[in-house]
Order: C-alpha cells, then sequence, then structure tokens
C-alpha cells in the first residue's frame, strides 16, 4: 500500500479542516449547540429543535456545489455493489447511536473541549476504522 502524493490535495484539505473548525466555532457560540452531525440529523423531525439543523444540513449538501465553483469535484468510482454501501451506512449510523455520537461531535468538537469521553470515543473510531481497513483489504481481499 502506497500514499498517492501528486493527488493529495493539501491546500483544500486545510482549508476543509479550517472551515469546518471555523462552523463547529460559530455554532456553539451562535447557538450553544454541538457540531455534531447525528445529533443534527436525528432530530431533524423535531420542529422545536430549531431550524438551525435544517439549515446546517442544507449547508452540508450544498457544499459539495460550492467547491465545484472553484476546482472540479473529483472523480467518484464506486466498485462494489450498492448493497454495500447501504450496509455500511448503515453500521456508521448504528455505531454513532451505540458511541453517543459521530466522530465531528467527538473528534472537532469533543476534543477541542478536552472531554475524556470524546477522546475515548475518537480513539475507538480510529482503531475501528484501523481494523476494518486491515481486514477488509488483506483478510477478505476486497
Amino acid at each position: 500500500m502506497s500514499i498517492a502524493w501528486e493527488q493529495f490535495t493539501f491546500w483544500q484539505s486545510l482549508a476543509g479542516g479550517m472551515l469546518i473548525g471555523l462552523a463547529a466555532t460559530i455554532l456553539v457560540l451562535m447557538n450553544g449547540k454541538i457540531a455534531g452531525i447525528s445529533g443534527i440529523v436525528a432530530n431533524l423531525p423535531d420542529i422545536k429543535q430549531g431550524a438551525w439543523r435544517w439549515a446546517f444540513v442544507a449547508g452540508l449538501l450544498a457544499s459539495p456545489f460550492l467547491y465545484n465553483v472553484f476546482t472540479p469535484l473529483p472523480a467518484v468510482k464506486f466498485e462494489l455493489h450498492w448493497l454495500f454501501y447501504l450496509a455500511a451506512g448503515l453500521l456508521v449510523g448504528l455505531g454513532s447511536r451505540l458511541g453517543t455520537g459521530c466522530t465531528s461531535g467527538h473528534g472537532v468538537c469533543g476534543l477541542s473541549r478536552l472531554s475524556m469521553r470524546s477522546l475515548v470515543a475518537t480513539l475507538t473510531f480510529m482503531a475501528t476504522g484501523f481494523v476494518t481497513v486491515f481486514v477488509v483489504h488483506h483478510l477478505i481481499g476486497v
């Protein structure tokens, strides 16, 4: 396994990370809410929670189109059957609920608040990801 350095997008990645941090900071300062995507999406049907959730999700969905104004989007290539991606999405959702949050909530917002629970959750996410990649690519051979 090797890293394709010629395809690494340093400046775009740096800008994206800074925008994520900025958005999380603005949300917590303006609304006192944590930018955990799983919690935001899970509470979308509750109108009493506020329209900010709908605006946040709309921004997430619109962001690739805005990015495409400045630079072409990378090609997306689906190599497996769509059911594989559906199962993966459901497992991510289940993990988010079991972990009482997702990588954005724990990894970005929780760690910046020095939350021990978020540190444990983020380390668990990372370890699970490492093991999954090893199993899928080296043991199963997908």
